[in-house]
Parts: structure tokens; sequence; C-alpha cells
């Protein structure tokens, strides 16, 4: 059964002398026996999932077995940095050999080393038993045990885990299946699709709005409205008016005050004629 990472501490054995060193718990390998699998995690999150193949002769920590452990331990020591995917270790160093994937006759381990201690009673011999996670070139019989108590994997796979788990790193070996666990997002892709949902949902900027927008609804500045409309409704100068009052009858289309005023211009008009034929 799956234990959670926060109890690891409290099921290390006294044993295990890694137990002074400080564990990394954010980066967390675990290996399932029933699956034939690896996963690795982040923060709780699983980051990628690879095969692997356990040993052909079981499970256990006895000396002289060949069976792989069970339980909590720990990556202890890196060997391989920036070696060439496929080459040949022997007793952990390095032989000149590049093997290709699946080359005939030959069952050395390869590419990269994860050396693994034991954290608990039931694992206590896993680093003197030098039990590795490592490359192989069968990886024709990868997905099924076939190990003599390694976690063997695909070189290039290896290679890949190798880089994402440091010193420190948690390593879980269970013999159920893997249970299931929330992929990760990686963060540049999910921050980018924050931005594209942003890009669509956003309006355009402010200033652009406002300006716009005071371009199709705000009127013509105070004074060339008012300018326009004394143009088109202030009435003409008394005089000219007067001129017309005389030439044709008053307009409807006239206000008040300019019938009045035309009415008694032509009134005083009138008077003024009679007068003069009276002399006459």
């Amino acid at each position: 059964m799956l234990r959670p990472v926060a109890l690891l501490l409290s099921v290390i054995s006294a044993t295990s002398a890694f137990a002074v060193a400080q564990l990394d718990t954010s980066n967390q390998v675990i290996i399932s026996v029933r699956d034939q699998k690896l996963v690795l995690m982040r923060n709780g999150s699983k980051v990628a999932t690879y095969p692997i193949s356990t040993s052909m002769f079981g499970l256990g920590d006895g000396w002289g077995r060949m069976t792989t452990p069970l339980g909590y331990l720990a990556v202890e020591k890196k060997i391989g940095d920036n070696v060439p995917v496929g080459a040949v270790f022997h007793k952990r160093r390095l032989t000149g050999e590049v093997l290709q994937p699946n080359a005939p006759g030959r069952d050395p381990i390869t590419t990269r080393i994860i050396w693994l201690r034991g954290l608990e009673a039931q694992n206590a011999h896993a680093f003197q038993r030098c039990i590795y996670i490592h490359g192989t070139p069968e990886e024709n019989k990868i997905g099924r045990p076939a190990s003599y108590g390694c976690i063997r994997m695909k070189s290039k796979d290896v290679a890949e885990l190798y880089d994402q788990v440091s010193l420190g790193a948690v390593v879980q070996i269970i013999p159920d299946r893997l249970p299931k666990m929330e992929k990760a997002k990686p963060r540049q892709e999910m921050s980018g699709g924050v931005v594209a949902v942003a890009a669509n949902a956003t309006p355009e900027p402010p200033t652009q709005i406002t300006a716009a927008t005071a371009t199709k609804v705000t009127p013509q500045p105070p004074p060339r409205i008012a300018a326009t409309t004394a143009a088109k409704v202030t009435p003409e100068p008394p005089p000219q008016i007067s001129a017309t009052a005389l030439a044709m009858p008053p307009s409807s289309s006239l206000s008040v005050e300019q019938m009045r005023t035309a009415g008694a211009l032509a009134g005083a008009r009138q008077k003024a004629k009679l007068a003069t034929n009276k002399r006459l």
C-alpha cells in the first residue's frame, strides 16, 4: 500500500546512516512491481512515466538473493554525468564501450547509475547490495521482471530521469499498482494558456477605448456648437425683418416678437403715408 511521504521520517530505521543527510521530498520516484513502471513526481504531481524491469527472482532484501527490495529508499549516489547513451560500466567505471539497444549477447550496466540506499529495516542492505536504477542494452525485456535485483530502464529513459532527480530524492518501491495521480502541466504551457485567454477576453486598452468613445459620442466643442446654433436660430437683425415684413404678410414661421415688431413698423408706415396724402 502506498504511504504518504509525510510519514517517511517515522518509518526510517536506525540502521540508515543516510537519514543524517537531507532528503529531497519535492522529487519522488514511485516504482510499481505489479505494473513494471516508474513514475517521477514533483511536488505531488506526476511528471513522467517510464517502463522498467525489476528482479526476475522476486522481492526482498536478503543477501545473495538477487531480489528487488521494497519500501522507501533514497538516491545516495549518481554516476555517469554527461557520458554517452549506451556507455558501458563495469564496477561503476566506464569501459570505453558504447552499446546500441538490444546488442546481442551482452547484458552490462549502461548509460547512468542511480545508486539507492534503504531507509527502512526491510531494505537496509540495498546500498551494500548495489541496488541501482540503471540502463540496459536488453531493452526488449523492459516491461517485465528481468533484472538481478536492480531497476532497469531504457538508456534514453534513465538518462532523462538522471537529470531530473537530485541526491536525496525519495524512491518508493511498491508491490501493487501505481496510484492514480494528477499529471503536472508544464509551467510555460500553463502560463501561455493563461496569457492566451487573457488576450482574448481583455477589451482594448482604456486609453484606446476612451479615444474611440470620445470620437463617436462626445459632442462638438461648446464654442463651435454655440456658434452653429446661433447661426441657425438667432433672429435676423430688426431692420432686415422690418423690410421683409413690409414686403409680405407675416409668416407663421416668424416668432411672436418678430410679428409684433413688423406690425408696429407697418402701422407707422401707414400713418406716415396717410399724413402725406392729406398734405397733398
